[in-house]
């Protein structure tokens, strides 16, 4: 380890964790899984020094945001060479819809490029992540399936499986017989478009993920694992919240969990420090497999 590295895990306090979890990382056959907007901050001050701390904390594999034309400001090229160098892959990438905001890497612009970059460095999902609130219209919701059907039909060309992630907004009403999350279940293909489940906005929402898994059984490959606070709700490490991952975790069958991330949108601690707290727990816990 370089010395300001030493310095820098010393005074996070995960010195201790660092210097016992090589062989610990080796031997445990858990993946270790990330979505990298947890630690945006620090991807953009300096990306490869980030990746550098995750993977010194034993991720092997990402899921990435923020492509537009180029990853992080680095080309495909320059950006693959990075992964490889690092030991990472990228599993999955998230990508907003262009419906106002049209920016390249969007579902609405140039969506073949995209998909052609994210092939290039081996990507498997392509993820629709979120709908900005001016987005969330009755009309944009209408229309919303028949957009993620055709992003899906372009990412299978490709063979990558196109998924859509949620926020707490889907939970509410469509109409008089359903909500939004339903509506998006209903009217788009199974097979074109899968779901990212988040574990913590549905719970946010006051709704149970196994309800979801036994309406729709197979169409959740995907999920991003993280906690709630019990009074404030807000983000939490995982083991220091109310969600039950141990119930979550033995309907992944049922679900058709393929790949999770972990994810915390914001900390009261060091976002590092927070990771490092997460990462403890699913090590510590069997049915994180």
């Amino acid at each position: 380890m370089q010395r300001k590295e030493f310095i820098k895990l010393s005074s996070l306090g995960l010195l201790g964790l660092y210097s016992c979890n090589t062989s610990q990382i080796l031997m445990n056959k858990k993946t270790l899984a990330i979505q990298l907007y947890t630690i945006r901050d620090a991807v953009s001050e300096n990306l490869e020094k980030a990746l550098e701390k995750l993977v010194n904390l034993g991720f092997t594999e990402l899921e990435i945001y923020g492509y537009n034309g180029s990853f992080f400001g680095k080309n495909r090229n320059e950006f693959q060479s990075i992964l490889k160098n690092l030991g990472l892959k990228v599993i999955s990438s998230h990508h907003t819809t262009g419906i106002l905001h049209n920016d390249k890497g969007t579902l609405l612009n140039n969506w073949e490029k995209s998909v052609e970059d994210l092939h290039f460095i081996g990507t498997k999902y392509m993820v629709c992540s979120y709908l900005f609130p001016e987005e969330r219209t009755i009309e944009n919701y209408k229309k919303l399936p028949e957009l993620l059907e055709k992003s899906g039909e372009i990412t299978k060309n490709a063979s990558i499986q196109f998924a859509y992630h949620n926020h707490d907004f889907e939970f509410e009403k469509f109409d008089e017989i359903r909500n939004i999350y339903d509506f998006i279940l209903e009217n788009s293909s199974s097979d074109l478009v899968k779901m990212e489940l988040d574990l913590y906005w549905i719970s946010k929402a006051g709704i149970d993920p196994l309800t979801y898994f036994e309406k729709y059984p197979k169409r959740f490959p995907l999920w991003h694992v993280k906690d709630m606070k019990a009074v404030t709700k807000d983000f939490a490490e995982i083991g220091n919240g109310t969600i039950d991952f141990k119930k979550i975790f033995e309907a992944r069958e049922k679900a058709g969990l393929k790949h999770w991330f972990l994810e915390q949108d914001s900390s009261d601690k060091d976002i590092f420090e927070s990771i490092a707290i997460s990462r403890k727990y699913i090590l510590d816990h069997s049915y994180f497999k």
